[in-house]
């Protein structure tokens, strides 16, 4: 375990994040491969001028506590909040262009300060990000995944937000069984372009329905949501998606992700970049650099 983990692991294990183990369902996951840098996406040659905004991303950048657009933040009270608890709404400030929708769902147990860190760090690098309490803590994924898409139509429904946010570019993250939600919101709404379930939660080992982009986050050491029971399951699952990936943290536990983490987020922002604004600059940042001391385990396609 790193030094900057160790101490992220003292802070989290302070916040409450249980698992519900309901009909667990174990399956053989393939075997883990030790990361191995890419440097291209063939797929794209040049980043989408509709949507490609900002710097060239360099790897210090993308490990930056912010990256390179102000944000603004709006409280997104319960009595607003249609279909799901609460939130808090973080963009870019006014004049970046339409950007896209990002959805953040914590997992069993938690409260939406859990997940806080990656909104204001996700759109500073240019997308709309609404990090979400759910209508009860211990929801389960169906029910995260139905709260993950009522938060992106809030946000597309604002009428203030005309012309600053795309509703047709949608991603959905979430933790543990926030995870679980946000792979049953993308199998439910096609639209969606990408996905990342960081230290995902849930028994179902069948996700042929999504077409994301899907990047799945594991915990090398997560004893709640084991990854051989559920990341590398999931990530096998998924059959039908135009990409995905599987990071391995080295040493994480499940409470890990929920404290800053550069890893996390530059991965996080290089998948969103590439998948949600077609932003081919981003490509080569997507796999970790073959001596990444912070990932054990890297698998892609």
């Amino acid at each position: 375990m790193t030094v900057a983990r160790a101490a992220a692991r003292h802070a989290a294990a302070l916040l409450v994040a249980g698992a519900v183990v309901v009909g667990l369902v174990t399956a053989s996951a393939p075997p883990r491969s030790a990361p191995v840098a890419e440097e291209s996406d063939p797929a794209v040659e040049t980043p989408s001028a509709d949507h490609a905004r900002g710097p060239d991303p360099t790897a210090t950048m993308l490990r930056q506590p912010r990256g390179p657009f102000s944000v603004e933040q709006r409280d997104v009270p319960a009595a607003a909040a249609e279909g799901f608890g609460e939130g808090t709404l973080h963009l870019p400030a006014a004049g970046d262009g339409d950007v896209g929708m990002v959805a953040i769902s914590p997992g069993y147990g938690a409260q939406e300060s859990a997940i806080a860190w990656m909104g204001p760090r996700l759109a500073s690098f240019g997308f709309a990000v609404i990090t979400l309490g759910t209508e009860s803590l211990d929801d389960e994924p169906s029910a995260r995944g139905r709260q993950l898409l009522a938060a992106l139509d809030h946000v597309a429904a604002a009428e203030d937000l005309a012309g600053r946010v795309d509703e047709q570019r949608q991603a959905v993250i979430g933790h543990s069984m926030g995870g679980g939600g946000a792979l049953r919101a993308a199998a439910a709404r096609e639209e969606i372009d990408a996905v990342v379930p960081v230290a995902p939660w849930h028994p179902r080992r069948g996700w042929s329905a999504i077409e994301a982009a899907t990047l799945v986050l594991g915990a090398e050491e997560d004893r709640v949501a084991p990854v051989d029971e559920h990341a590398l399951p999931i990530y096998a699952g998924l059959t039908g998606t135009r990409a995905k990936a599987y990071l391995e943290l080295r040493g994480a536990d499940h409470l890990d992700p929920l404290s800053a983490d550069a890893t996390i987020a530059a991965h996080t922002v290089a998948w969103l970049k590439r998948h949600l604004d077609d932003d081919a600059r981003y490509a080569r940042f997507i796999a970790p650099a073959e001596d990444d001391a912070e990932v054990s385990a890297w698998r892609r396609g």
